[in-house]
């Protein structure tokens, strides 16, 4: 089975637009992108993506909670360009030090596109799979949000915490990994 995250896409193409992402999805993965660049980020992160599924998709904003939350939430990830995010400058996610700009490996060794981390790889291959296992057709932003759970080392799961947003009635479990009741289906 191909995977849009499997093989290098020339540089104009976008390699998540297609029949396997729902609307809300490809809109916050372009917004990830927007915003990398424009913070002048080499690379994508999973900080990255949860901003963008903030700004697209009101069903991440329903999972997340209320304007109070949000409005912290936002705030933290605005001050990723001056305040604590500043020690991620210079560091691929997921890597465990500086990398080159090449495309980064993924879980496995794949190697994504290039300008995504390794933890964002993860993240959206993690999104199919659970879209998969919930008889979906399309990745939806909540499965994108409930694979970024799934690595709580990830920097969007440092900025939950750190706003205490974490989502409501998430629990851990070895086998199935974190559930997210109601929001997430």
């Amino acid at each position: 089975m191909h995977s849009p995250l499997s093989s290098p896409e020339p540089a104009d193409a976008d390699p998540y637009a297609g029949d396997l992402l729902g609307a809300e999805l490809v809109a916050a993965l372009s917004s990830a992108r927007r915003r990398a660049g424009r913070d002048g980020d080499r690379h994508v992160d999973t900080a990255h993506l949860l901003h963008g599924l903030i700004e697209s998709d009101p069903a991440v904003r329903s999972a997340l909670g209320g304007p109070v939350r949000l409005t912290r939430l936002l705030g933290y990830l605005a001050q990723r360009s001056i305040g604590y995010g500043l020690r991620w400058q210079g560091r691929v996610e997921g890597t465990g030090g500086d990398a080159p700009s090449a495309p980064a490996p993924g879980p496995g060794g794949r190697r994504g596109p290039a300008g995504w981390s390794p933890a964002a790889v993860a993240a959206l291959e993690g999104a199919l799979r659970r879209a998969r296992e919930r008889g979906g057709t399309r990745a939806e932003g909540t499965d994108l949000l409930a694979a970024l759970a799934d690595d709580p080392g990830c920097r969007a799961m440092e900025v939950l915490r750190r706003a205490d947003a974490v989502p409501g009635g998430w629990a851990r479990t070895r086998a199935t990994g974190p559930q997210c009741q109601g929001h997430c289906r």
